[in-house]
């Protein structure tokens, strides 16, 4: 089977999370645009703060807005006891419902402020109620123009929600997130092709309903909104079906953690359990879906949850870092650390080898020194994150620019030389098959980086579960975790997280 074809047969679950989630945004827009549409145009100040609001939504970046409604349901939710999800779904919903606003509302304004005045006279003359001459006249005049607004808003949606990824929703973004970090350029192919064609298909359907509304031709009316309702249909059936229970199995947007990813998700197959893949979830939000529910199990690194959770600064040793972090996490959120996996996968500082030996480069204090003649290329999370903070405060380090990338393409900016350091991976193999050059930490800014494998609260007293995944612990050398991982990263013969994860296996004997 060819890769694309492979990746396709990924497709049709994904394809259903994301057709319900956008149709339910697009129902919500509506249910809310509707209503306020007959309003604006009956109160021109409404309208100008109504259609004020909704612009104002669509200059906030879709990414942005999805990653604001977390801290904002984390607020309600301790504001009235908890029980409200803050990733997932609901935040997904209420951040495309925002965003379908806008062209529904504009057009349901514009299309009842456009009708002739002549033709409202004579309703009001011939003793029509407000409901009887919206029901009868306005809302026939104004359909066509308001279907415009609907598709748009349509299209709209389907794209936008392939980032519901990020915040834990499955959607086709999941296949794309996961081929832009790990090459997977079939993976890339399959979502896109597959959102561009449910976009298409849906945006058709909606086509034909609006010239049937122009024509006054029922039948077309009906016959493609029975279409499109089949299809939300369709996309609900498998939620109808008694499901085993699952495990749910987080991994942030990287390539080490889809390949631990399936070596839990394998281990729990083989214990009898079934598994679920949530991956492209960042830093700031997965031990949160750890905590609150969405998920059950992932790995996350000691100096993350230290300095962004904990807002420690201080640089302890790795062994008394990790049993900290697991009496905090116990403690405060009930979640279990089940152990560290036996390698470190820390921040370093990394230059092409050449570049660094010409300047004289081997630490950070060297960097420091010659930093405002230098590019920083860092990952999407670093600049922002307080290890960065730490490592300026110990080092007087001021470089001339610094750009953020994929992790991916950090990499190859370096190799490019459109940057001239990057914020590595201790752990990633394209250090040693690169020849990059590891510049040390005298002053120990960063902390460690033990990868640790952490289960939600109601997983921690799971026997099965954690006899099933208790061998992982202290398993896994950072040589053989560099190995696996260049499996997936390098240019050449390639193989997908799925196949790493079965080398990694064989390698350790699990």
């Amino acid at each position: 089977m060819s890769p694309f074809l492979e990746a396709m047969t990924r497709v049709p679950p994904l394809l259903a999370a994301h057709l319900l989630l956008a149709a339910a945004a697009l129902a919500l827009g509506l249910a809310i645009s509707l209503p306020l549409a007959i309003w604006s145009a009956r109160r021109p100040g409404v309208a100008r703060v109504a259609l004020a609001f909704a612009s104002l939504v669509q200059t906030i970046p879709s990414l942005a807005l999805l990653a604001l409604f977390y801290p904002l349901l984390l607020f309600v939710s301790g504001l009235v006891g908890g029980g409200i999800p803050a990733l997932g779904f609901l935040p997904s919903l209420l951040a495309l419902t925002l965003y379908a606003l806008l062209p529904i509302l504009r057009n349901g304004v514009t299309g009842l402020a456009g009708i002739d005045p002549a033709v409202i006279e004579a309703a009001d003359g011939i003793g029509m109620t407000a409901w009887q001459k919206l029901r009868l006249v306005e809302a026939p005049l104004v359909a066509p123009v308001l279907m415009a607004g609907v598709r748009t808003a349509a299209v709209w949606t389907i794209g936008a929600a392939t980032l519901s990824t990020t915040v834990g929703q499955p959607s086709l973004g999941d296949l794309i997130f996961a081929g832009l970090q790990t090459q997977n350029w079939a993976l890339v192919l399959a979502g896109c092709v597959s959102a561009a064609g449910l976009a298409l298909a849906v945006d058709a359907l909606l086509g034909l309903i609006e010239r049937g509304i122009a024509t006054r031709r029922r039948g077309r009316v009906y016959g493609a909104g029975a279409v499109l309702l089949l299809g939300v249909l369709a996309a609900l059936a498998p939620l109808a079906v008694p499901r085993s229970p699952t495990i749910v199995i987080g991994a942030k947007n990287f390539s080490e953690q889809y390949i631990l990813a399936r070596v839990i998700g394998h281990r729990l197959e083989q214990a009898g359990y079934r598994v679920e893949y949530r991956e492209g979830l960042g830093s700031a939000v997965i031990y949160g879906a750890l905590s609150s529910g969405p998920i059950d199990v992932y790995v996350d690194y000691a100096g993350t949850l230290w300095t962004n959770a904990m807002r420690r600064s201080d640089t302890p040793a790795r062994a008394a870092m990790v049993a900290a972090i697991g009496a905090w996490s116990a403690q405060t959120s009930g979640v279990r650390l089940l152990g560290a996996l036996g390698f470190e996968n820390a921040y370093a500082f990394a230059m092409r080898g050449e570049a660094a030996r010409a300047k004289g480069i081997v630490s950070l204090d060297d960097l420091a020194r010659a930093a405002p003649g230098l590019t920083l290329g860092s990952d999407l999370e670093f600049l922002e994150r307080p290890e960065w903070a730490a490592v300026q405060r110990a080092y007087p380090i001021r470089f001339a620019a610094t750009h953020a990338y994929s992790p991916t393409f950090m990499y190859r900016a370096l190799e490019s030389g459109q940057v001239d350091v990057i914020s590595a991976f201790s752990s990633d193999g394209r250090i040693a098959a690169e020849h990059l050059t590891v510049l040390t930490d005298p002053r120990r800014a960063i902390p460690g980086y033990d990868a640790i494998l952490l289960l939600a609260p109601k997983r921690a007293k799971d026997a099965r579960l954690v006899a099933a995944l208790k061998p992982l612990v202290g398993r896994i050398p950072v040589a053989s975790m560099r190995e696996a991982n260049y499996l997936v990263d390098r240019d050449r013969g390639k193989v997908s997280p799925e196949d790493a994860a079965r080398w990694l296996e064989r390698r350790l004997g699990l």
